[in-house]
């Protein structure tokens, strides 16, 4: 049967799911075809060998791709029309009708890799990984309309695919609750009626191929191709991959440390007790409050809607207040490092490949940096012993490997540096010397072999502080100095680095006329709020400018050296891998006999990804753990 005449002469014909409310014309519905029989499957084969773009959407047993199972696979290569392939699932009421992963593995893998056929989808990292477990390398990826929207508008603005269709497309979708419902009601998507999976799932590969017509012209307007097609689109491949491979954890260390901890915090809990005078539930908020503001007296730093409160600001204030306070800032960080690390990581090692996989997140923050859940890596505490305890629980795979850490040193200075092109910055980095000793000297006045230590990281923190536009209150807070004196450091900061103040009244001026920031690459951040009639969002705006391309060239910097790492290990069929991501931080799995090698080359690909007018160092170590690289 010839599938096309077939969707066009059904166009108008009515499904239970077709007939469910929806604020949409009929001229914009799309016809959904369930396949049925082999023979089907046999024709939509050879449609999609002759494509050029095909839309790709899958759908699973799980949010989670490491653990999903597949139960379906659509596609869309015409608007309005879609194609659902149901595979078989054991937990499935209509295995009958479905296809088995085998006849889908080899009915389409040529297809899915084939290097003609351009793939878009919605969040197709997703669909990559899912694929990828059976044996399909889905590429060449082309677009991911997420990712564009992300590219478009990085914050103010939802990237999912039921808010693009509404706002690009003026389109109602069927969403995920309303085929499965939701809560207690919530039916496993293997349960539902497959010719309502059919209309579900057609209708995503079908809009996901609607929004790409409409977002690439979009992204072609506002001259972001390179930042999406240099950039976040090739980073897809090499996520996935990482994604995939994982990092090994031990897990009988992190059982010992569990112990330690949970014997602390007990510690603790006697002492909080000793000093109130009778046990409370620490973790009540109201309970809490009682003892702070009410037996204990303590001032009322800030109020909420649910009282006085008690959030990490302000016990920090508190701290001098009373002996109690800094315990229980100490139990708070040990419970939270507790239930979000050492208890939790354990649990999420993968029953099959042993290794614990996390997930990247590319359109999370606002900046260009990526994120990562489940665990989150970003948060594991940097400076403090117990960071380094946590760190202790990466490690190699076997003793055939180590671990490798590289980082980026003092890379925001550095960016802003080339930014402001102020020459005594330039000349303290093109000249290798100590550029918090430098600052220290300005602001203390004393040569710079007189500096103290103490001065030095007041100095350091002035630095990283002045150039995102912190306020003489703010780096008070911070330095535990009076605003006044906080205000003349400011000062005499502007005076050693001129160029630095005027690189930041510029770029607030450039946000005001333009309404948005770039980084070198190109990356947009919008910021409406630098019109606000409102004095502080005008201020909060003017630190948003500043901030930004400095943070954004910051992250696509690591994420081009990410892009070139991947290529070289890949094309090179190394065994070391890449296998994390922290900020300005790359973690890699090494194999003994590739050390030197693969120390070198992503050195070099970190430290020539973006040119700068200074130079860019990349410093690193191998150990026996993540922790011990630092």
């Amino acid at each position: 049967r010839d599938l096309v005449k077939e969707a066009n002469q059904s166009l108008n014909s009515k499904s239970q799911t077709q007939t469910q409310e929806r604020t949409i014309s009929n001229f914009e519905k799309g016809n959904y075809i369930r396949i049925k029989t082999l023979e089907d499957l046999n024709t939509l084969c050879n449609k999609l060998k002759t494509q050029k773009i095909l839309s790709v959407d899958t759908e699973t047993t799980s949010t989670n791709p490491m653990h999903a199972e597949i139960l379906g696979i659509s596609f869309s290569f015409e608007e309005k029309l879609g194609y659902y392939i149901p595979v078989q699932y054991v937990k499935s009421k209509f295995n009958i009708e479905s296809f088995s992963i085998q006849i889908i593995v080899e009915k389409f893998k040529n297809i899915l890799e084939n290097p003609n056929i351009l793939k878009v989808g919605q969040n197709i990292k997703y669909d990559s990984i899912i694929l990828k477990k059976y044996g399909i390398d889905l590429k060449p990826i082309h677009f991911d309309t997420m990712l564009a929207s992300y590219v478009l508008r990085p914050d103010g603005r939802k990237h999912n695919m039921d808010d693009l269709a509404a706002e690009f497309l003026g389109y109602k979708t069927i969403t995920y609750e309303e085929l499965t419902k939701k809560g207690k009601k919530q039916v496993p998507l293997y349960e539902i009626p497959l010719d309502e999976v059919t209309e579900y799932a057609g209708e995503d590969a079908d809009i996901t191929l609607r929004l790409y017509n409409k977002l690439k012209l979009e992204v072609k307007k506002q001259s972001l191709q390179d930042v999406l097609e240099n950039i976040e689109t090739p980073l897809i491949t090499v996520l996935r991959d990482m994604e995939m491979d994982g990092v090994s954890i031990d897990a009988k260390y992190l059982k010992e440390l569990s112990h330690e901890y949970h014997n602390r915090v007990k510690e603790l809990e006697k002492e909080i007790y000793k000093l109130v005078g009778h046990p409370f539930n620490l973790n009540s908020t109201k309970e809490l409050q009682f003892v702070l503001y009410q037996e204990l007296k303590l001032p009322e730093v800030k109020k909420t809607a649910t009282g006085v409160s008690t959030d990490h600001f302000v016990l920090e204030t508190l701290v001098e207040k009373h002996s109690v306070v800094p315990l229980l800032l100490e139990y708070r960080k040990l419970t939270k490092l507790l239930s979000t690390y050492i208890d939790a990581l354990p649990k999420m090692i993968h029953p099959t490949t042993k290794r614990i996989h996390t997930s990247y997140n590319q359109t999370i923050a606002a900046t260009g940096r990526l994120s990562s859940t489940e665990p989150n890596l970003q948060n594991i505490p940097i400076k403090d012993q117990e960071g380094k305890q946590i760190r202790k629980a990466f490690v190699p795979v076997s003793e055939d490997y180590e671990i490798l850490s590289l980082d980026y040193s003092q890379i925001e200075l550095r960016i802003m540096a080339h930014f402001s092109q102020d020459s005594n910055m330039i000349h303290a980095y093109q000249n290798n010397l100590d550029i918090h000793r430098q600052t220290a000297s300005a602001l203390f006045g004393i040569e710079e072999n007189l500096v103290t230590s103490e001065q030095r990281n007041k100095a350091k923190i002035v630095n990283f502080s002045v150039i995102y536009g912190t306020s003489a209150y703010g780096l008070s807070t911070q330095l535990g100095i009076s605003k006044t004196e906080a205000g003349i450091f400011i000062d005499k900061y502007f005076l050693k680095y001129p160029k630095v103040k005027e690189f930041m009244e510029k770029i607030s001026k450039e946000c005001f006329e333009k309404g948005y920031v770039e980084t070198l690459t190109g990356r947009r951040r919008y910021i409406p709020e630098i019109k606000s009639n409102k004095r502080q969002e005008v201020e909060a705006a003017k630190r948003i400018a500043i901030n930004s391309p400095i943070q954004g060239t910051s992250a696509d910097m690591i994420k081009i050296a990410m892009i070139r790492i991947h290529e070289h290990l890949h094309k090179n069929q190394k065994k070391s891998k890449m296998i994390l991501q922290v900020h300005d931080e790359l973690v890699f799995e090494v194999h003994k006999k590739e050390k030197e090698e693969i120390f070198q080359i992503a050195k070099q690909e970190m430290e020539n990804a973006v040119r700068l007018s200074v130079p860019v160092v990349v410093e690193g170590s191998f150990g026996k753990s993540w922790a011990d690289t630092k």
